[in-house]
């Protein structure tokens, strides 16, 4: 098994609260992960006999089960939370007693928020990140890039089995997930609409456009594009503002969070078809961000993230605001790098948008382009350390 970074995290949630909530997409690694990490009972409520154990008396099952408890996709059991909420204040305590995991954020989050509110810490768990795999295959960041993080994926045997696990992954979500969130989307247009996300991949969303290219409404591409982002397969990046007397971009970037999902929708399947692929750099900035923003979740909870791009086009790929401290990412395929490439966030520098700027190319050498922005290679950036402090604040 590839060890994750997330197992720290997990124990210091485990040891601060008396019910952990683990959310991510489906087959990114949860239920491994917890069963490593905590052990404990183990119950999968998409299964009727699990279903059943606590469908008639939770409050008298929970009682009876030794501790700790493991609820996987615990949103299938909202009648859970009051009464874990009860058996937790009557020992509040006691640490680490009830492991909730889920893939359907939205619906989890309400009934904790409801119910389990100062009383869960919450991990997020990505498919893998780099620094989890770099000693796992040859050439490990493109590896990982053209397959994707998913676990599955990422160690499928050959490009066959790595296509019929996606196969069956994009099956039981629009037949099992979908079917479930009420949207009235056949699977036929469900993996259009999802097409048409990954063409449109590191672009400004536009569901209105959408909405007529499919022949419905705004409002039914945004609704299941929600669902999609409460699945964690879509991520919708919202753009910065600031009051500097400029005009700028209001609509989100979309990206598909997963490369190797990705790939799979454009018909990419090889490191070969990807470099000639006119689609390589927008992949490339997804596949970067993406990396880049899990592992400051890792490190340093709290960050918040956006993309800034004004009227005119000057961009800044990433930003990451840490609260008293901004830092603009630019992400270029390429294995070089000048100080040309740099214009978008030197221009956020000069307008207070940034306080250092960092390059993350493909190349191997750590070097300054200016006094507050600096090259970073991928490999180095997308460690689990995270984005290095490269300048203090002045």
């Amino acid at each position: 098994m590839i060890p994750r970074a997330s197992i720290s995290v997990l124990e210091r949630l485990a040891k601060q609260f008396p019910a952990v909530l683990i959310l991510g997409s489906r087959q990114c690694g949860k239920t491994t992960l917890v069963k490593t990490a905590v052990g404990g009972r183990y119950f999968d409520l998409e299964l009727g006999s699990s279903r059943q154990v606590f469908e008639g008396d939770p409050e008298l099952a929970l009682r009876r089960l030794p501790e700790p408890l493991v609820f996987d996709e615990a949103q299938l059991l909202p009648a859970l939370f009051p009464v874990l909420r009860g058996l937790i204040d009557e020992k509040r305590d006691k640490s680490g007693r009830f492991y909730l995991l889920g893939s359907v954020s939205p619906e989890l989050v309400k009934g904790i928020s409801e119910s389990l509110a100062g009383r869960v810490g919450v991990l997020d768990l990505t498919p893998f990140l780099y620094g989890e795999v770099r000693e796992v295959v040859p050439e490990p960041l493109d590896h990982l890039w053209v397959r994707g993080g998913y676990p599955e994926a990422f160690l499928a045997p050959d490009t066959v089995s790595w296509r019929f696990m996606f196969d069956n992954y994009f099956r039981t979500f629009v037949e099992r997930d979908v079917a479930r969130s009420g949207l009235a989307f056949t699977p036929q247009e469900m993996r259009r609409l999802m097409t048409m996300l990954a063409h449109l991949h590191g672009g400004l969303l536009n569901a209105s456009d959408l909405g007529r290219s499919m022949g419905i409404s705004y409002h039914t591409v945004q609704k299941a594009i929600d669902i999609l982002e409460g699945h964690f397969l879509v991520r919708r990046l919202l753009p910065y503002h600031a009051n500097i007397g400029k005009r700028l971009v209001k609509a989100p970037k979309v990206f598909l969070r997963d490369s190797g999902l990705l790939h799979y929708l454009l018909g990419i399947d090889s490191s070969e078809t990807l470099f000639s692929s006119p689609a390589r750099g927008r992949s490339w900035e997804g596949f970067v961000i993406e990396q880049v923003i899990a592992a400051e979740a890792l490190n340093r909870g709290g960050s918040q993230f956006y993309f800034y791009r004004t009227g005119t086009g000057v961009e800044i790929d990433l930003v990451i605001d840490r609260g008293q401290k901004r830092i603009g990412i630019e992400v270029k395929c390429a294995a070089s790098v000048s100080a040309a490439d740099t214009q978008g966030l030197r221009q956020g520098l000069a307008d207070g948008i940034i306080h250092e700027g960092i390059v993350i190319y493909s190349g191997s050498t750590t070097f300054p382009l200016s006094e507050a922005i600096t090259a970073v290679p991928a490999k180095e950036a997308l460690a689990l350390s995270g984005i290095p402090e490269i300048r203090s604040v002045p």
